[in-house]
C-alpha cells in the first residue's frame, strides 16, 4: 500500500509543484488548503496572497488536474489564535513579529498534521525550500540547495516529532526548475508571481490592520528622541514602527536617522545615525534546539557554543558564540557586529548547512 502523504496547497508554483513531485515519487497524495480568513466579512480576494479565496480555487484546479483528492480545512479560529493575536499583541509590545513561523509550527504542522493523521496520512508536505535529515536518533532541518529561496529559518521552532512527520519535496530543487517542471506539466500556475506581502495583509499596511483590531485608546502618541535624549519630534504610536526603520519618521535631520530603540516603557522612539543601530548581540528566548541540549553534549558543563545565527529571514548568517543561559534562553554575542537586530524576530543557529536551533530575539546587547 503507499504511503498516504498531505500536501498543503496555497495555490502558488511551489505547493502544486511538491505535489506532482510527491505524487510521481509513488505516493499517495492529498491536497488540502488551509481557510485561515472568513472571506465574506473582508476583502481578501487580492492576487498575490496566499490566503484568497482565488489562491484555494487555484490549488483545487491544480488538484483536480494532476488527479489528486483536495479538501479545504477551515482554521479561521486557529490562526486568528496562533497567528494574528500573537501578530497584534508583538507590535502593541513594542515588537517587530514573523508570524510565518508560528503558521508553521501551529496551523501546518500542528492542527493540518493532525487532521492528516486522521485521513490515514503519515506526513504532511509543504512547499519549502529546505531539507530534513536523520541523524542518529534525531532530525535536523538542512538549508535548501537554492540559497536565494533557502526557508529553513521560518522551520527553526518544529519539534522532533513534527520533523519526523515533515517532507519537503523542494528542498533539492532551485527555483528556477521548479518553474520549467510546473511548465513542463502545464500546471496553471506555473507563472503564477510570488507573494512578497503577509498573507494576511495583502496591502502590507500593517498598521491599519492593527487599528481595525485594538482599542485605539491604547496607542499613544510620545516624543522621539535622539540616542543622546534631545527631542527631536512625535511618534503616532510605538506599534507602527521597527527597528532600523528610516522612512515615515517625520523628522528633518542633516543626516539620515533611523529607528534605533522603542522604549516602550517610557512611550519613546529613540532615533539616530545609521551606527546607533549596529549593536554587539541579543538575548534569545524561548530556545528550540535540534541538537541535544548542548549543556549534556559532553561530561563537562558547557557553557557556550559557536555557529552562525541568522536574524532575520535575508539575513546573511554571521559566527557568533552563543553563551548558554538557564531558563531556555541565550545571549548571542557576534564576531562582528550586526545591523537592526530586532527584538520579536528569530534568531537562527546553524553549524555550516544544517539548522541546529533557534529562538525569539527579547532584547539587544549592546555593550
Amino acid at each position: 500500500m503507499k504511503e498516504r502523504v498531505v500536501i498543503a496547497m496555497s495555490g502558488g508554483v511551489d505547493s502544486s509543484t511538491a505535489a506532482a513531485i510527491l505524487k510521481d515519487e509513488g505516493y499517495d497524495v492529498v491536497g488540502i488548503s488551509m481557510q485561515i480568513w472568513d472571506y465574506s466579512a473582508e476583502k481578501s480576494e487580492r492576487f498575490g496572497t496566499c490566503c484568497s479565496l482565488n489562491d484555494i480555487n487555484d490549488a483545487r484546479r491544480v488538484a483536480e488536474m494532476l488527479g489528486i483528492p483536495f479538501y479545504v480545512l477551515n482554521l479561521e479560529e486557529e490562526f486568528k489564535r496562533n497567528v494574528v493575536e500573537y501578530f497584534i499583541s508583538e507590535y502593541m509590545k513594542g515588537r517587530t513579529p514573523n508570524p510565518c513561523i508560528p503558521c508553521n509550527q501551529s496551523l501546518k504542522f500542528d492542527a493540518l498534521l493532525t487532521y492528516a493523521m486522521k485521513i490515514g496520512a503519515s506526513r504532511v508536505a509543504t512547499g519549502h525550500y529546505a531539507r530534513v535529515v536523520k541523524e542518529g536518533e534525531r532530525y535536523f532541518i538542512v538549508r535548501g540547495i537554492d540559497r536565494e529561496k533557502d526557508q529553513s529559518y521560518f522551520l527553526f521552532s518544529l519539534t522532533q516529532e513534527q520533523l519526523k512527520r515533515a517532507i519537503f519535496p523542494l528542498g533539492d530543487y532551485t527555483k528556477s526548475e521548479i518553474r520549467k517542471i510546473a511548465k513542463s506539466l502545464r500546471l496553471r500556475v506555473a507563472e503564477k508571481e510570488e507573494s512578497q506581502e503577509i498573507c494576511f495583509i495583502p496591502d502590507n499596511n500593517y498598521g491599519e490592520f492593527i487599528r481595525k483590531r485594538i482599542d485605539t485608546d491604547k496607542i499613544k502618541e510620545g516624543e522621539i528622541v535622539m540616542t543622546d535624549g534631545k527631542v527631536v519630534g512625535r511618534h503616532t504610536g510605538l506599534p507602527f514602527y521597527t527597528i532600523g526603520q528610516r522612512k515615515g519618521l517625520g523628522v528633518g535631520w542633516q543626516r539620515p536617522l533611523y529607528v534605533s530603540e522603542i522604549d516602550i516603557d517610557n512611550n519613546r522612539l529613540i532615533v539616530g545615525e545609521s551606527n546607533t543601530v549596529i549593536k554587539k548581540g541579543a538575548v534569545v528566548e524561548n530556545v528550540n534546539w535540534s541538537i541535544s541540549e548542548p549543556r549534556t553534549q559532553s561530561s563537562e558543563l558547557r557553557t557556550s557554543i559557536r555557529a552562525s545565527v541568522q536574524i532575520r529571514y535575508r539575513h546573511i548568517a554571521s559566527d557568533a558564540e552563543i553563551k548558554l543561559n538557564r531558563n531556555n534562553a541565550v545571549n548571542v554575542i557576534f564576531d562582528k557586529p550586526q545591523r537592526a537586530i530586532t527584538p520579536g524576530q528569530a534568531a537562527v543557529f546553524y553549524h555550516g548547512e544544517r539548522l541546529i536551533g533557534g529562538g525569539w530575539i527579547k532584547k539587544v546587547i549592546d555593550e
